[in-house]
């Protein structure tokens, strides 16, 4: 049986940032729409800090994408064609705002939707935009260094490979996660099927632990696994009849997430899909696999719901 540890009550379309722990003190962020960033404590629950963006008519904006930098000290948010920075340590209106446009109008432009960080501590950050582009940047001084385009839809999750060699972005209506060589980003490495064509929906992917494999779900139900060092598919496993839309690695046990389920719009003619699909779809599942040296769908078993 499962049990709720931590229940936070927020606005819709909640995207929660990553968690960090203090030596005192593990906390989670959030940004949901019309509200500012809010700071969690991930042990009691409660609301410890709040940060404010205000646009040019002093009202509050909410943020697109959240994400805390490697060393906890700052939060990065993502806005249209616009980021800006939050000291963790003084929550308030105070942060940096940088243009992810240039004077020429060259650079990344749309909203900021994914944000993510080298996980080797290089000073490395990696933003998606709805406008078809990935972009790389030095933390320190936010200077691009490289905007990459060849998505098909808007970016909506980056991921770099553990080395931080390797950068993978995955967009909205769009069949394929792309690689690509951040040392070297002439060309695309390679591409990683999932169903994801016909749904607006984000459809998140996560790395293994030890680096080897990836994991994405979509909206055929499938999780398919891949292998990072050849970019071939592995194995997949019907995770749900529904779209999963996401999917995770716990950080170190054989262990995986998934979440599945899809909002429908409709009348009549639409009653017999919605009564085939069962309400354990639109719910959250464990897995558990055996720690082999290739993740095939006879080692996964789920373990709940």
């Amino acid at each position: 049986m499962w049990q709720t540890l931590l229940y936070v009550r927020e606005n819709l379309s909640m995207i929660i940032a990553g968690t960090h722990t203090y030596p005192d003190l593990c906390v989670f962020a959030t940004t949901t729409r019309d509200h500012p960033i809010h700071l969690w404590d991930a042990n009691s629950g409660q609301l410890r800090c709040t940060y404010r963006a205000y646009d040019a008519m002093d009202e509050i904006t909410a943020a697109f994408s959240i994400g805390f930098n490697p060393s906890g000290t700052k939060i990065f948010a993502g806005y249209n064609s616009t980021l800006r920075i939050f000291d963790v340590h003084r929550p308030g209106r105070d942060f940096e705002q940088h243009s992810t446009l240039q004077g020429n109008k060259e650079g990344q432009s749309g909203i900021i939707s994914s944000i993510a960080f080298s996980p080797t501590h290089s000073g490395v950050l990696a933003t998606g935009s709805y406008g078809q582009t990935t972009a790389v940047y030095r933390e320190d001084n936010m200077e691009p260094l490289y905007v990459l385009h060849g998505q098909e839809g808007g970016v909506t999750h980056v991921q770099f490979s553990k080395d931080g060699n390797y950068l993978y972005s995955g967009g909205r209506k769009d069949p394929y996660i792309l690689c690509w060589d951040i040392r070297n980003t002439v060309d695309i490495v390679y591409k990683l099927y999932r169903s994801s064509k016909d749904t607006n929906q984000r459809i998140h992917f996560d790395i293994e632990p030890l680096g080897r494999y990836l994991g994405t779900g979509g909206q055929d139900g499938l999780v398919h696994i891949y292998d990072l060092q050849t970019g071939q598919w592995v194995s997949s496993f019907q995770a749900a009849l529904d779209t999963v839309n996401g999917f995770a690695f716990h950080p170190f046990l054989p262990v995986a997430a998934t979440s599945s389920g899809h909002r429908r719009f409709g009348g009549l003619d639409d009653f017999q899909e919605k009564m085939d699909l069962s309400g354990d779809e639109n719910c959250v599942t464990a897995w558990s696999f055996s720690c082999s040296s290739t993740l095939d769908a006879s080692s996964i078993v789920e373990s709940g719901n």
